[in-house]
Parts: C-alpha cells; structure tokens; sequence
C-alpha cells in the first residue's frame, strides 16, 4: 500500500497522499511532505454563500474530470474558487502520480520544463488553515489539498494551490483525518485512472505532460 502525505503536492517540502509500510511507502511519504511549502500570507477572498457547492469541470489533455466543492470546507472551496476563476490553474501540469494511490497538481512551477527538478514545490504564496473533517473521507474521486509534513506543519495547514485526487480508495484511507478533503469528483473517474497509469519516472512525474487546459466552473 502507498502512503501520500501533503509534502508529496510540494517537491523540497512538499504535499503528499500517504502509502503505508514498505520502503516505497516511507519514500513517498517524505517525498509527500516535502511537496507542501508555500510561504504563509494572507489568503484574497471570494466568499460564496454558505450553502454554496460549485461544481467545476478539469479540462486535461487526457479528459474532464468533474468536481463540486463542499460548502463545509469554506475557505478551501473559496480559495479553488478564486483560483480558477482567475486562470491560475491554466497550464499547469499534473507532475506526480502514483497508479493505486492518487495523481497531484496545481505547482504553478510546473508550467516551466526548466523548473522541473523544482516541481511540488510552488504554490501561490499562502497556506490555507485545516478544515479537516470525519465525514469526508479518501473515497474514490476525493479532492484534497496537499500540505508539509506535521513536523514542519502540526496545524496541517494546506497548500494554497496543490491538490490530489484519489484514484484508490484503500491505499488512501490511512490519509483519512490528516488532509483537508473539500471536495468530490462528480464524473471523469476514468480520467483520473487513465492519469495514474502514465509512464513516469522515478519521482513519479509523468514523462509526457499531463496538462490542465483550464478549470471553469459548471453553470447549473
């Protein structure tokens, strides 16, 4: 089973899912937590109504994957809310997937091939503050925010941009009560299937770019 941890979403101290057990399993962990840093400023806001649930469609290059965002997550939903509208995710890259476990995006770094040895590292700037609950759990299609290890992070706070989407729900249960989960993948979980089975390479970067075209939100 793999572990990912926050730290995998950031490459030097970056966000991860978890995997458990064997010497892989310790490796992706500390990958996973040096993928989480990002520097910690205040987060622009665009609150939404309480209520509010926005469903958004990930346009990759391999497919859409859909999503809606929780409205008991607020600062999550209104942080991927502000980013999207913005174009913040346009053109950046899914730069680590583990087939059986989850697939990572939302580096803006990645949008440069020179910063590769740099990816998982980025982010917007700021942190968002753990809003981690029991009733949402590592499911199949749950969307998350990747973060730095508890060690360098024990309020768990979230990276501003990297997220993960979990691709098997077993390997990603030990993350359950760890990482902020705010939302949940609607359609497009072959996408996340056909993203987690790419080649890689050993830091489990696709060798082909796999690319957010744009993330627009669904008009009901």
């Amino acid at each position: 089973m793999k572990k990912i941890f926050t730290h995998v979403l950031y490459a030097a101290a970056a966000f991860a899912a978890a995997s458990c057990g064997s010497q892989q399993g310790k490796k992706a962990q500390e990958n996973a937590q040096d993928a989480a840093a990002a520097p910690e400023t205040e987060i622009a806001s665009a609150p939404l109504a309480e209520d509010s649930e926005p469903v958004f469609d990930i346009v990759t290059n391999l497919g859409t994957i859909r999503i809606k965002l929780f409205k008991d997550t607020p600062q999550h939903r209104d942080n991927f809310v502000k980013l999207a509208k913005s174009g913040f995710y346009k053109g950046i890259l899914f730069h680590r997937v583990i087939d059986g476990f989850m697939i990572q995006a939302g580096d803006p770094l990645t949008r440069n091939p020179a910063n590769k040895a740099s990816f998982g590292t980025g982010g917007p700037g700021y942190t968002v503050p753990a809003e981690i609950l029991p009733e949402h759990t590592h499911k199949k299609g749950a969307l998350a925010a990747a973060r730095r290890g508890d060690m360098a992070n024990p309020m768990r706070e979230s990276s501003g941009s990297q997220f993960y989407l979990v691709q098997d729900p077993v390997s990603c249960a030990q993350l359950d009560g760890a990482y902020t989960v705010f939302g949940e993948t609607l359609s497009g979980f072959d996408v996340i299937d056909k993203i987690a089975k790419v080649p890689r390479d050993g830091r489990d970067c696709p060798l082909s770019d796999v690319k957010i075209l744009k993330v627009v939100e669904v008009e009901e």
